[in-house]
C-alpha cells in the first residue's frame, strides 16, 4: 500500500468531503478551449500501524502523462505522490463502505474513498476514459515508431497543429457501442471539479480550525470505544457551546430513555445538526424539558396487533400518571407559596407592634398622661382589629394548609394504586405477548401458503427494498466491471500488438544495419584502394552512387509507409516546420543538411535532454495548483531549455508577465480592435507587410504558401502592432519576430510577444527608420568582444573585418534564421524570461565557440565568407548555452546599460552630423542645378 509522511491526521471515514480554501490555478492554455479538469478531494488510505487511516487529499489528474497527483491542499506546491492511470484497473464493493474504490498499477494498490456512491462512480468513468484515450493516442506520433520517444505537441501555436496531422487509430466503431452500452450515469454532485476547491464548504467552518493533535486524538477515541455514550463540549469563537453526540450503535436501541446527567446541561447544547455520518451536535431547545416518561416508539410487527392495544392503554394510564404527578407538584409548589407568604405576614405584624410600642414609650414616658389620649387610644384599638383580622386570614392559610395536605395524601394514595395496577396491567401484557408470540409461530408454521399469498409486512417489505438497492448496485458493479474488462483486455492486445512491432523492427534494423555495414566497408575499400579511375564505371562506382542516393533519401509525408517500419529518421520538416533538407541540385549541400540533422536529432535522444525533460515534469507537476513565478529554479530550468510540449505555456506565461501592467490598461478586446481598424481604413505599412510576407520565413512549412495557415496570422499580428505602433508602423524584421511567435501562441499571444520585445526588451528607436538603438547595440557589442574575447577581436582588427555587417540581423530579429532551429528555439526561452541580454551572451558565446577556427584564417576575404555560415555549423546546444551562461560570466546588465547611454550620445551626434552634411549637398545640388544652361544635342554639335 501507498503510503506518505505527513502531519495530517486522518478526518473521520465516513465524512463527506469538501474544500477548504480557495486556489488559484494557473490559466496560460491560451485561446483554445480546454477540457474540465479532473479534480476534487478524495480520503486515501495512508500510514503504518496504529496510525493507519484515510486522510483527506486533493487529487488532479495530468494528462500529459496520465498520472494522478495528490496534495495535502489544493495550495500545496509539491505533490505527496502519484498514482500511474495509464496502466492501472479499477475496481470496488458493493457490500463494503460506500463511495470506497481501489486503483491497481504497477505492484501497488491504491484505497480512495468518494463522499458518495455517485461521486466514486463518476471518478472511475472519468478515470476509466482518460486511460482509454491515452492509450488510443499512445505512441502515434509522426517519430520513426513506437519504440520511439513519444513527441508530444504543444496545444497552442501553429506548431500545435501538427498534432492534427498525426495518423491516429482510429477506434473501433463497435468498440465504442459496446462501451457505452456499460456506461453508468454518474453525477458528481458539484463535488468534483475546480469549484470545490474555490467554495468553502460548511464541513470546515470550524474543524479545520482545530489543532491536528486534536484532530488525532480525536480519530482513535472513536475507533477504539465505539459503544460508549461519549459527550464532547467545544467552544468556539463565537461563545457557543457544541455537544457532540455518538451517533447510536446497533446494541443500542433508539428508544432506550439516556441515562440522566449529573451535570445541568447548558442551555446552548440544543438543536441537533449531523455533519456527514460521524458527528451529531445535538444544540438542545432551552424551551424543551425531559420528559420521566415519553411515549416509546413502537417496534413490532404485524403479527402482534392485540398487544398494541393492550399498550394503548398503558400509555394512557402513564399519561393519567404523569397528569397527576404534575398536577401534585404544582399543588406543593402552591403550598410553598403559601407558607412563605404566612411568614412574611408575620414578621410584619410582629415588627408593626414593636415599632408602635417604640415610638409610644419614646414619645410619652410612663405614668404621665399627655394630650391626645383618645386619639392613641383609637389608633391602638385600630392596630388591634388589623391584628385580629391577620390572625384570622392566617388560620384560614393553617386550615387551607392541612386540607391540602390530607389532598396530598390521598393523591399519594391514588398514585401508589395506579401504580399497582399499571405493574399488574404490564405483568398481564407481558403474558398476552407470549401467548401471541406462540401462537402467531403456530400460525405460521400451519399456514405458510396463506402468508404467501398475503401482503407482506413492513419488515419484510423494507427487506425486499434492501434487496432491490443491491440488485441496482450488483447490476452498475456488473457494468462497470464488464467495461473494465472489456478496456484491459483492448489495452493488453495493444501492448502485445507493441511488443511483436518492436520486435519486427528491431529485425528490419539488425538487418539494414548488416546492409549499412557492407556497403560502407566497400566504400572504406575504394577510398583505400581504388579499383577504377573516375571516368571508369565499375561494381564500386554502382554502390557508391546507390550509397548515396539512399542517403539522401528523407521521409515524404506523400510516401505511403508502415507506420512501424520508417526505415529514415530524418523528416522532411522537423518539429518546428523548417525544411530539414534544402531542395536545391547541389548534392554536397544535401549531404551537409542531412549530416547536420542527424546529429541534431542524436543530441535531441542524449541523457542530459531526457534529463532535462524529467526536471520540467516535476516542476510543472509542483505548478498545477499555482501559477509560475520568478524564482532562481524556473530561471535555471529555462536557461537549460523549454522541452517542445511545455514551450507555449511558459512563453505565454512570460509574455504575460512582461506586458501585465499594459495589458491591465487595455480594454479585454483590444486586439480585435486594432483588427477592425486595419480592416475598416488603409494603413501605409500594409503594402510592405503584404511584400514581406511570404519572404519572412520561406523554408517554414507554415510561412511557405499564401494558402498557408500562418501567413493570415502574421498579416494580421502586423496589422495590428502597426496600428498601435504608428510611428515605427512596420520594419523589416518584426515579420520574423512576430513568425516564430505564432509558432507557440495564437495570434493575440503573439501580438503581445511583438509589444513585449520592441515596447519593453528593446530600447526606443531600436525598430524606427533609423535604426538607432540597433547600432548602439552593435557598438556595445564590438566593446564586449573586446573584452570577452580580445584575441578574436585583435585577429578581426588586424585584417579589417566588420562583424556588425553579421550581427546586426543578429540583434534585429533576435538569430532567426542564422542559427539552426533547436538552438534558436532554445535562445528564445531565455531570451522572453530575461530579455536582451541574452542576445549578447548567445552572440559572444557564438564566437566563443569557432573562436580557434578563425584565428587559423589569415585572409579577410575568408574571415568574412565565413562569418556568414559559421553559426549553421554549431549543432551542440548545450555546449554552447555553458559557454554564454558560465564562461561569458560576470555579465552585469548595468554594464550594457551604461555602454548604451555613452554609445547613444555618440551615435545621436553623428547622426546630426551626417544630416548636417547631406541638407548642404542638397542646396549645393540644388543651386547647381538651377545655374545650368540646358541645350539641346543638335545645338552641342554646332
Amino acid at each position: 500500500m501507498q503510503d506518505e509522511d505527513d502531519n495530517l491526521a486522518s478526518p473521520p471515514r465516513n465524512s463527506r468531503i469538501f474544500a477548504t480554501k480557495s486556489v488559484d490555478v494557473a490559466d496560460c492554455e491560451g485561446s483554445k478551449e480546454q477540457a474540465p479538469k479532473l479534480c476534487g478531494y478524495l480520503n486515501k488510505l495512508a500510514g503504518k500501524g496504529p496510525l493507519k487511516g484515510f486522510k483527506t487529499r486533493w487529487f488532479v489528474y495530468d494528462p500529459r502523462k496520465c498520472y494522478l497527483y495528490f496534495f495535502k491542499t489544493p495550495n500545496d506546491i509539491l505533490p505527496l505522490g502519484h498514482i500511474e492511470i495509464a496502466d492501472a484497473c479499477f475496481t470496488y464493493d458493493v457490500e463494503g463502505e460506500e463511495g470506497q474504490f481501489e486503483i491497481r498499477t504497477a505492484g501497488k494498490e491504491f484505497l480512495l474513498k468518494a463522499p458518495n456512491r455517485q461521486v466514486m462512480q463518476y471518478w472511475l468513468q472519468q478515470l476509466q476514459q482518460k486511460r482509454w484515450e491515452f492509450s488510443n493516442t499512445r505512441g502515434c506520433a509522426n517519430r520513426d515508431s513506437w519504440s520511439s520517444p513519444t513527441l508530444q505537441y504543444p496545444h497552442a501555436g501553429l506548431v500545435a497543429k501538427d498534432a492534427d496531422a498525426v495518423l491516429l487509430e482510429q477506434p473501433n466503431e463497435n468498440m465504442e457501442s459496446v462501451r457505452s452500452d456499460f456506461a453508468v450515469e454518474a453525477d458528481a454532485n458539484g463535488l468534483v471539479g475546480l469549484q470545490t476547491a474555490r467554495n468553502p464548504a460548511t464541513l470546515n467552518f470550524s474543524l479545520k480550525q482545530w489543532s491536528t493533535d486534536l484532530r488525532n486524538s480525536m480519530s482513535h477515541l472513536r475507533s477504539s470505544r465505539v459503544g460508549e455514550n461519549r459527550r464532547s463540549v467545544f467552544y468556539t469563537a463565537s461563545n457557543e457551546e457544541w455537544e457532540m453526540v455518538d451517533a447510536p450503535t446497533k446494541d443500542t436501541p433508539e428508544h432506550k430513555t439516556p441515562v440522566e446527567s449529573p451535570r445541568r446541561e447548558s442551555p446552548s447544547h440544543f438543536h441537533r445538526h449531523s455533519i456527514g455520518s460521524a458527528f451529531t451536535f445535538d444544540f438542545r431547545n432551552p424551551s424543551r424539558i425531559r420528559r420521566p416518561f415519553g411515549p416509546a416508539k413502537s417496534s413490532r410487527s404485524a403479527e402482534t396487533s392485540p398487544v398494541e392495544c393492550n399498550g394503548s392503554k398503558t400509555l394512557e394510564l402513564q399519561l393519567q400518571l404523569q397528569n397527576q404527578q404534575e398536577e401534585l407538584r404544582r399543588m406543593q409548589e402552591e403550598q410553598l407559596r403559601l407558607q412563605e407568604e404566612l411568614t412574611s405576614q408575620k414578621e410584619l405584624v410582629r415588627l408593626l407592634q414593636q415599632t408602635l410600642r417604640s415610638s409610644q414609650c419614646e414619645r410619652w414616658p410612663v405614668g404621665s398622661p399627655g394630650p391626645g389620649e383618645m386619639e392613641v387610644a383609637t389608633a391602638v384599638a385600630e392596630r388591634d382589629r388589623q391584628i385580629q383580622s391577620l390572625c384570622g386570614h392566617m388560620e384560614k392559610l393553617a386550615l387551607e394548609k392541612e386540607s391540602l395536605q390530607q389532598e396530598l395524601k390521598s393523591l399519594k394514595i391514588k398514585v401508589g394504586e395506579i401504580n399497582d395496577q399499571l405493574g399488574m396491567l404490564m405483568e398481564t401484557i407481558q403474558a398476552k405477548d407470549e401467548v401471541i408470540i406462540k401462537l402467531s409461530q403456530q400460525s405460521q408454521e400451519g399456514s405458510a401458503e396463506l402468508l404467501e399469498c398475503s401482503s407482506p409486512t413492513g419488515r419484510e417489505q423494507q427487506e425486499m427494498d434492501n434487496l432491490r438497492d443491491s440488485l441496482q448496485g450488483y447490476k452498475s458493479q456488473n457494468n462497470f466491471l464488464n467495461k473494465e474488462i472489456l478496456e484491459l483486455t483492448v489495452l493488453r492486445r495493444n501492448a502485445e500488438a507493441r511488443e511483436k512491432a518492436l520486435e519486427a523492427k528491431y529485425t528490419s534494423l539488425e538487418a539494414k544495419m548488416c546492409q549499412v555495414e557492407c556497403k560502407y566497408l566497400v566504400l572504406l575499400q575504394e577510398v583505400k584502394t581504388p579499383v577504377c579511375s573516375s571516368s571508369e564505371q565499375g561494381p564500386a562506382r554502382e554502390v557508391i552512387s546507390r550509397l548515396l542516393e539512399d542517403a539522401l533519401q528523407v521521409e515524404s509525408s506523400d510516401q505511403q509507409e508502415h507506420m512501424i517500419f520508417k526505415p529514415h529518421p530524418v523528416s522532411e520538416y522537423d518539429v518546428y516546420g523548417f525544411k530539414t533538407v534544402p531542395e536545391e541540385d547541389d548534392e554536397e549541400e544535401k549531404l551537409v543538411a542531412k549530416v547536420r540533422a542527424l546529429e541534431l536529432k542524436s543530441l535531441s535522444l542524449t541523457d542530459q535532454e531526457v534529463s532535462v525533460g524529467v526536471k520540467w515534469e516535476n516542476y510543472l507537476a509542483g505548478t498545477m495548483n499555482r501559477e509560475m513565478v520568478r524564482s532562481p529554479e524556473l530561471k535555471a530550468l529555462i536557461r537549460s531549455s523549454v522541452p517542445h510540449v511545455h514551450r507555449c505555456k511558459v512563453w505565454s506565461w512570460c509574455v504575460n508577465f512582461h506586458v501585465k501592467k499594459i495589458r491591465e490598461s487595455q480594454p479585454a478586446d483590444y486586439y480585435e480592435n486594432l483588427l477592425c481598424m486595419a480592416r475598416d481604413k488603409p494603413n501605409p505599412a500594409s503594402k510592405q507587410i503584404e511584400l514581406d510576407l511570404l519572404r519572412t520565413l520561406p523554408n517554414n512549412k507554415h510561412y511557405s504558401s499564401p494558402s498557408a495557415e500562418g501567413i493570415q496570422k502574421l498579416r494580421n499580428v502586423l496589422l495590428a502592432f502597426s496600428w498601435r505602433n504608428p510611428d515605427i508602423g512596420y520594419c523589416q524584421g518584426l515579420n520574423r519576430l512576430a513568425a516564430i511567435a505564432l509558432l507557440y501562441l495564437e495570434q493575440e499571444e503573439a501580438f503581445w510577444c511583438l509589444i513585449t520585445i520592441v515596447e519593453v526588451f528593446m530600447p526606443r528607436d531600436y525598430y524606427t527608420k533609423t535604426l538607432l538603438g540597433s547600432q548602439v547595440d552593435q557598438r556595445v557589442f564590438k566593446d564586449l568582444m573586446n573584452e570577452k574575447l580580445p584575441r578574436l577581436h585583435a585577429h578581426f582588427e588586424q585584417y579589417k573585418v566588420d562583424f556588425s555587417l553579421i550581427t546586426f540581423n543578429w540583434f534585429l530579429v533576435v538569430f532567426v534564421d542564422s542559427v539552426v532551429s533547436d538552438i534558436l528555439f532554445k535562445i528564445w526561452d531565455s531570451f522572453l524570461y530575461e530579455g536582451p541580454k541574452i542576445i549578447f551572451r548567445f552572440a559572444l558565446a557564438l564566437f566563443k565557440c569557432k573562436e580557434e577556427e578563425f584565428l587559423k584564417l589569415q585572409d579577410a576575404m575568408a574571415i568574412f565568407k565565413y562569418l556568414r555560415y559559421f553559426t549553421r555549423t554549431i549543432l551542440d546546444s548545450r555546449k554552447l548555452m555553458n559557454m554564454a551562461f558560465v564562461d561569458m560570466n560576470p555579465f552585469p546588465l548595468r554594464q550594457i546599460l551604461n555602454r548604451r547611454t555613452f554609445h547613444l550620445e555618440k551615435v545621436r551626434l553623428e547622426l546630426t552630423e551626417l544630416e548636417a552634411i547631406r541638407q548642404t549637398f542638397l542646396r549645393e545640388r540644388e543651386t547647381s542645378q538651377n545655374g545650368r544652361t540646358l541645350i539641346s544635342d543638335d545645338e552641342e554639335d554646332n
